[in-house]
């Protein structure tokens, strides 16, 4: 199950931070990390501050754009230290390392960590399906992102060692990519059907997402929605 778990770090700034993700990793018995455009990797500093996870560090993938480092992905959460008002299902890190474990039996999934200094932007937060919300204290809720992984890698350990299950793990769930291509074909239609202008096609694209996030999404259920547009275009083209 922790096979199926990816570590995904958005623009680290910090060598140092991704070398401390990595031991952060390793000692909980995480492996893979993908880091979206590192300021500075491979660094002295992150082999230094490995501590021992060097084999963390060469195997990890460096990738240039937070949608390619989610491909094949089911399953995305979003971490951040403050709540944000885009409407996912929110879990903290005890209730979201059960729900993984659960899940990561037949799914992929992914955690996302953003900048150091700002954390993820919305538009980002929008390609995940679940935000990951660490309470911290609200007058300092700046966290080190590699004590952010140790925290939610120490919790996704502890349930992987409850041996029961939560519910039945959801099978067949559509790839990161089929959704992302399923908005593309669903933003296009809306464009030609005139439902979507210039002017609130970036907002109401925006909620359409957070819907469709919410519902997890199977592969059969894509296929459908996506024969109903096509059904929709070639109406529209013939008459």
């Amino acid at each position: 199950m922790l096979n199926n778990i990816r570590i995904v770090l958005v623009n680290p700034s910090h060598p140092g931070n991704i070398g401390a993700v990595a031991r952060a990793m390793k000692t909980m018995g995480l492996e893979h990390l993908y880091l979206v455009n590192p300021k500075s990797f491979p660094h002295v500093n992150a082999t230094a501050l490995a501590a021992g996870a060097d084999d963390i560090l060469e195997r990890a993938t460096i990738i240039t754009s937070l949608k390619d480092a989610l491909v094949g992905s089911e399953i995305v959460f979003g971490t951040s230290a403050r709540l944000r008002a885009l409407q996912l299902p929110t879990l903290d890190p005890k209730a979201a390392a059960k729900f993984i474990i659960n899940e990561a039996k037949v799914n992929k999934i992914s955690i996302v960590f953003g900048r150091e200094n700002n954390g993820l932007s919305n538009e980002e937060l929008e390609l995940c399906n679940h935000q990951l919300y660490i309470p911290t204290n609200p007058n300092f809720s700046s966290l080190n992102i590699a004590a952010a992984v140790q925290l939610i890698a120490y919790e996704i350990k502890m349930a992987d060692q409850i041996e029961t299950t939560i519910t039945t793990p959801t099978i067949d769930l559509a790839s990161t990519e089929a959704i992302q291509s399923f908005y593309q074909h669903l933003q296009q239609t809306l464009i030609t059907t005139k439902f979507l202008n210039l002017k609130n096609q970036n907002g109401l694209m925006a909620k359409l997402k957070r819907l469709f996030n919410r519902a997890q999404l199977e592969k059969t259920e894509i296929n459908i929605l996506r024969g109903i547009l096509t059904s929709i275009n070639t109406k529209n083209e013939n008459d």
